[in-house]
């Protein structure tokens, strides 16, 4: 579809990074006609938005080729009324929403053509990753499309099973703030040992961001970098030793992944007794 007519509801954190990365193309020439509902825009947004013509809050609404849910769950019910506007026979639904399923968003907007997606917050900055599942009535366009225009969070992952979204949220769309929360940790552990907070702060950020880009950069598996900055015997291989323990990092972050996917699970069935 060369200038899909997209309607976004929703233009907070992943719905204006999705939009701000489709004005992006826009301004590259891409053809794309948008139309915004959001209650709550940030100033930037509005001005980018109003400059490039687009369509904010109408009272009213055209059928479009694409309708983009970037709510949180529990606004769905509130939401999806309004959305069934942009709604036609032919329109693909894109959904960014945590645990609502496939089926769910069928049945209240009334349409077969949906895609489930679950990005993350380094999408914000183009770097994320977003995983994303097809109902059966989705043809092969409608997902290039789908993947199209979740490009500008970052890189795009298909999955072939819809329960496994649940552990997607688990993985990558909570996995940031698992990330975050070592920086916190190391950093404060680091202030511990009696270095001052703020380089401590700094010399955790640098190290966590640093560590992701050389796993991105050279291509090399997790476990390979590991080991290869792990001398037997040395300084890293002990603090190793307690991580790698039986009540080490790994018991804990199974855990961790496994609360946050039946947490996924249970906001798809609060969202879906809702609706």
């Amino acid at each position: 579809m060369e200038e899909p007519a997209v309607a976004l509801v929703g233009a907070g954190q992943m719905g204006g990074a999705l939009v701000r990365g489709w004005l992006a193309a826009i301004r590259r020439g891409g053809g794309l006609t948008l139309t915004v509902v959001e209650p709550n825009f940030d100033p930037a947004l509005q001005r980018e938005l109003e400059a490039a013509g687009a369509l904010l809050n109408p009272a009213g609404g055209e059928v479009a080729d694409v309708v983009v849910l970037a709510v949180k769950p529990q606004a769905f019910a509130e939401i999806a009324a309004g959305a069934k506007r942009f709604i036609g026979p032919q329109t693909l639904v894109l959904s960014v929403m945590a645990g609502v399923t496939i089926a769910s968003i069928s049945r209240t907007l009334e349409t077969d053509r949906v895609v489930r997606a679950m990005p993350n917050t380094p999408g914000q900055i183009g770097h994320g990753v977003t995983a994303f599942v097809a109902a059966a009535a989705c043809t092969g366009p409608d997902r290039d499309l789908a993947a199209q225009l979740l490009e500008p969070l970052g890189v795009v992952e298909s999955i072939p099973n819809e329960r496994l979204m649940d552990v997607v949220t688990a993985v990558s769309g909570s996995g940031p703030a698992y990330v975050f929360l070592l920086a916190e940790f190391l950093a404060a552990a680091a202030e511990a040992e009696g270095l001052d907070r703020d380089i401590a702060a700094r010399l955790a950020r640098q190290t966590v961001a640093g560590a992701g880009a050389l796993m991105l950069e050279t291509g090399e598996s997790a476990s390979n970098l590991r080991k290869q900055v792990t001398s037997p015997g040395g300084t890293t291989q002990a603090a190793l030793d307690v991580l790698q323990a039986a009540d080490g990092l790994g018991p804990v972050m199974r855990r961790a992944v496994s609360a946050a996917a039946q947490r996924s699970r249970e906001l798809g069935r609060d969202a879906e007794s809702q609706t």
